[in-house]
């Protein structure tokens, strides 16, 4: 052992020397010298910077130690180290440096920036993960980067516009609501069977919490359970799209997976984090509406057109008894007041080598454009720990979410009444700031305002990934987790949202309740073996899912209170009434494998496959298999473009297999009953809900793709083109039966076919990538197409008038609308049939797809020194529903745009609309109607749009803090389109709209 330690000491007596002989930019090398016996310690300190200026937040550890610091504000640092110490400078897209200490003092580094190791970033696959260049499937990323500091409260918002093949669309511009994202196309005929598999660090959820009672106000009940999650915890979403990336998820992958990743703890000093930020939101974009004398003109019209020659008592706006002269904005006054936002976030992290934390808390208020006096909030506390042993052999990684939510808004959506409102109808509130019913003449919209829907929301979502090296290449994994929601609703409805002149008192008063309790937890053991045989490597994973998750719901309502202060109290209720108290379990299991074989790291062959089984079926189709094969040749690895100039990347891939879907509810195959809401001899009864059909199984998705990716110039432009075909079968829906059965229809799979298919291209620029001056920039762009291929008997059924085989499933049928008859100054429709008259469903058979053609987005970054510059804009090719689809009757009493100025006569042929009426004419009334549901109300709603755009400034700070991050966004800014309505994104007519919001906003680090 003496001999032994002597050798060790001469040897490091001797590369001391020979060390301190030499220039310290011989010693950054890219593999240190093993040594580290030192016989004294020394400050090191010195400057790191990427050669036009300093990088603030470099992180400098000695190597083989716990000691690390971080470089300040001037990209200045300084730690103790002693002679023969490594250490490691690193930077996030820089290349790793590494030093040996010799008897230098002062050490100044530059980084130079790794566009290598940019593109070969590890992504999540969701149970392994893979290099970008070495992936086999479709996967989409978006990291926090993109998503940090922008001014939403839902990640979906800040992704919109930023994946290929993936559509996003929120539902409502009220805060806490739904969003509706299709990934690469509509592949189930029921619109509750296309949503995708969320999971947050491993644990799935639960893709939307459906309200009972927040229909009027937030459109379908829909709150996306993303909205719990502060955006600015994500550390990256991936969304994998093709057969080969979501097949080892089997069923629950049909529609694609969306994949969350919370920010984890980083090596280095322990650090503590400021941000907070304040926003304002209003209404995007008004609509052009008539004015009083314009509307009173179309009113006076409409009762001549009609041979009304004394204006009747109840025509207000027009008699006299409201102000001729009033002109009220009613957009202005119902949805064009000012929203606020304010957010602030605190975090802390930090660890060492070995193990690592972060800490977050953060909490969000948002009032609405219809009153400051509703509110949503959000509070989240996101927390992490990872931890590996000193010989790399466990490793650990906890993360836990807690998130409540409480939303607290009108029961009704104003902006219908902000359009319909008659520019001269009364004030909302009288001098003493009672509401103002006007003598009994006016039906008071803000009355709505004693009306209120409420949620509350709280959410735990825990996961704990484990794995231990069994031996060499050996490792056994554990991922587990847990999912919990309770969602709690109420509407109150009191008497006093009605005119009192009705009478009506608190016994006419009337609550709802509803709450739900979810509870799920997984557990996923795993066995990954990795072997090397000269120029052959092979991963092999296999594991195993249990979940299960149970619901129950409870709903009630109250009729008729003593006080409307007691309408929150449903015992204190005169009338009681439970509508629901169910509960219901999902358990689900499957065995899954992967085996991933590469050849000379160019040819690689990724085959993955899954048996599930849920109890949504029945007992003989409980279980069902699904597999697919991935294909991938990097064949710039290949020697003929060895020390090429312009390739740096080519590859060539493939997949092909199948997925499926259970997304059908639970016990949906069993005979079920429900209580009777009526008695029957004061005893309740039960009722036949559902018939008996044991033989229903699988949705089942098959996925083919091919797809080149290129990157050229050393990664300056990378390129993406992906072709791909999804043949969705085995439709799950329910087939109509006879009324002599006492049921509407028995769920069952349908033979029918729905294919999507597509091109998704990709581009990435590093237009100015050295010096002081940074410029990155990328597009993407997706061309859906979707169509039904394959329905026998679809002529005979009721679907026939929904659907036509060779059309999207998207598709409208409409009446074809042919103008103006010159003869009689109505409306024309083409009689389809021949028989003299327009009906559906004989007359409505134009076929128009409501949907998107194609869309994509264009992003830019500058930077220069401490400023940054991003903006993306989004762009989509679509036919919607117009506002005509929507419009009342003109000549009604209802405001109209002014476009319906416009009207036909013999002076003006080239009219849109026909002779106003005042609503006494039927004939009139009745082709209004096919007017909203014909060609005219479907039109093009293409739209480019300033999605958003971020300033940003680093100060250079000193003392107090070790950066300071000032920042302006913009989100929803401005949109370039020729759509006849409120907005062309949103498709939910009547409903508020997406907002525009712009926030400041500062970020301390400690």
């Amino acid at each position: 052992m003496k001999i032994f330690s002597v050798n060790n000491g001469l040897r490091a007596l001797f590369y001391t020397v020979i060390l301190a002989a030499l220039p310290i930019s011989s010693l950054a090398r890219a593999h240190a010298s093993p040594i580290s016996g030192a016989y004294f310690q020394q400050t090191i300190s010195g400057t790191v910077s990427d050669g036009s200026g300093p990088l603030p937040g470099a992180i400098i550890v000695v190597k083989g130690t716990t000691r690390s610091v971080a470089t300040d504000p001037e990209g200045d640092y300084s730690i103790a180290a002693s002679a023969g110490d490594v250490l490691v400078f690193s930077f996030t897209g820089f290349k790793t440096v590494e030093v040996i200490v010799g008897s230098q003092s002062t050490v100044n580094i530059t980084l130079e920036e790794d566009a290598l190791q940019l593109e070969e970033v590890t992504i999540n696959a969701g149970y392994y993960s893979v290099t970008k260049k070495e992936s086999t499937g479709s996967i989409a990323r978006v990291t926090a980067k993109d998503i940090q500091n922008q001014p939403v409260t839902n990640v979906l918002s800040a992704v919109q516009g930023r994946m290929a093949g993936v559509n996003i669309t929120q539902n409502s511009g009220t805060p806490g609501g739904g969003y509706t994202i299709r990934i690469r196309g509509t592949n189930s005929l029921r619109t509750d069977g296309n949503a995708p598999l969320y999971i947050i660090d491993g644990v799935p959820i639960s893709e939307q919490n459906a309200s009972t009672l927040a229909g009027a106000i937030l459109p379908g009940g829909a709150v996306n359970p993303l909205n719990a999650i502060n955006p600015n915890d994500i550390e990256s979403i991936e969304v994998l799209k093709d057969a080969d990336a979501t097949a080892i998820y089997g069923s629950r992958g049909g529609n694609g997976v969306v994949l969350i990743t919370t920010k984890r703890g980083k090596a280095g000093k322990t650090s503590f984090s400021v941000n907070s930020s304040y926003g304002i939101s209003s209404v995007a974009s008004h609509m052009d509406m008539m004015n009083t004398q314009q509307y009173l003109s179309i009113r006076r019209s409409a009762f001549a057109n009609d041979n009304i020659t004394e204006i009747p008592d109840y025509a207000y706006d027009v008699n006299g008894t409201w102000s001729r002269e009033r002109n009220t904005d009613w957009q202005k006054e119902l949805i064009g007041r000012t929203a606020t936002t304010s957010s602030l976030q605190l975090s802390i992290n930090g660890g060492n080598e070995n193990t690592g934390f972060i800490v977050s808390g953060s909490h969000n208020e948002q009032t609405t454009v219809f009153s400051d006096d509703f509110k949503y909030r959000t509070s989240n506390l996101s927390t992490n720990i990872r931890h590996h042993s000193t010989d790399n052999k466990f490793r650990m990684n906890l993360s836990g979410l807690f998130a409540a939510q409480s939303n607290n808004v009108v029961n009704d959506d104003f902006t219908r009444q902000a359009l319909y409102l008659s520019p001269n109808a009364p004030q909302l509130y009288n001098e003493d700031g009672s509401l103002n019913w006007e003598d009994n003449t006016f039906t008071n919209p803000v009355a709505a305002f004693e009306s209120k829907y409420a949620y509350d929301s709280k959410g735990f979502n825990t996961n704990l990934n484990l794995s231990y090296e069994l031996l060499p290449a050996l490792q056994l994994k554990l991922n587990g987790g847990i999912n919990y929601l309770s969602f709690s609703e109420k509407s109150l409805r009191p008497s006093t949202m009605y005119n009192p002149a009705y009478g009506l008192t608190p016994a006419n008063s009337m609550a709802f309740k509803g709450t739900q309790n979810r509870f799920s937890y997984l557990l996923e053991p795993q066995l990954q073996y990795d072997l090397g045989i000269g120029e052959h490597e092979v991963e092999f994973l296999i594991g195993g899912t249990y979940q299960q998750t149970t619901n129950d719901v409870l709903n009630a309502e109250g009729y008729g209170f003593q006080s409307n202060a007691l309408i929150s109290n449903l015992s204190a209720a005169t009338t009681q009434v439970v509508s629901q108290d169910s509960r219901t379990a999902y358990k689900y299991a499957a065995v899954f494998g992967r085996v991933n074989y590469k050849f000379r790291q160019r040819y690689i062959l990724n085959i993955t496959g899954r048996r599930d089984g849920s109890s949504r079926f029945g007992p003989e189709n409980r279980f069902a298999n699904f597999g697919a094969v991935g294909a991938a040749w990097l064949f710039s690895r290949e020697g003929f473009f060895e020390g090429s100039s312009w390739l740096s990347h080519g590859k060539l891939r493939g997949s092909y297999g199948t997925t499926g879907s259970d997304q059908i509810g639970d016990y949906q195959y069993l005979d079920t009953y429900q209580v009777s809401p009526n008695l029957y001899g004061n005893y309740t009864g039960l009722l036949p809900s559902r018939l008996y059909n044991p033989n229903f199984s699988w949705e089942k998705t098959t996925k083919l793709e091919a797809a080149l990716e290129l990157g050229l110039w050393e990664d300056r432009l990378n390129l993406s083109l992906a072709w791909y075909r999804n043949h969705s079968g085995n439709q799950l829906v329910g087939i109509p039966l006879p009324g002599t059965t006492g049921f509407a229809t028995i769920l069952a799979n349908l033979p029918a076919t729905v294919e999507n298919t597509g091109w998704e291209i990709e581009a990435s620029f590093d237009v100015l990538r050295s010096g002081a001056f940074k410029w990155q920039a990328s597009v993407n762009l997706s061309i859906p197409r979707n169509k039904l291929v394959d329905f026998p008997g679809l002529e005979g059924s009721t679907y026939a008038n929904r659907y036509v085989i060779g059309q999207p499933v998207s598709i409208v049928k409409l009446y074809n609308f042919e103008g103006i008859d010159p003869q009689t100054g109505l409306y024309r429709f083409t009689d389809q049939n021949s028989d003299g008259t327009i009906t559906a469903p004989d007359d409505n058979t134009v076929t128009e797809n409501v949907g998107v053609r194609y869309f994509g987005g264009f992003s830019n970054n500058l930077s220069y020194k401490g400023w940054n510059l991003a903006f993306l804009f989004q762009f989509v090719k679509q036919k919607q529903w117009n506002y005509n689809s929507m419009m009342p009757t003109p000549g009604s009493m209802n405001n109209q745009p002014v476009e319906v100025g416009n009207v036909w006569s013999p002076e003006n042929p080239s009219g849109t609309y026909m002779p106003y009426t005042s609503g006494a004419d039927p004939e009139k009334n009745l082709l209004h109607g096919y007017f909203t549901e014909s060609t005219a109300a479907v039109s093009d709603a293409s739209f480019i749009r300033l999605k958003n755009i971020q300033l940003s400034y680093r100060l250079p700070v000193k003392g107090f803090a070790s950066e300071a991050l000032l920042y302006l966004q913009g989100q929803n800014l401005l949109t370039f389109t020729k759509y006849f309505g409120l907005d062309p994104e949103f498709t939910q007519l009547g409903f508020l709209p997406p907002l525009k919001t712009v926030s400041f906003g500062v970020q301390l680090n400690f």
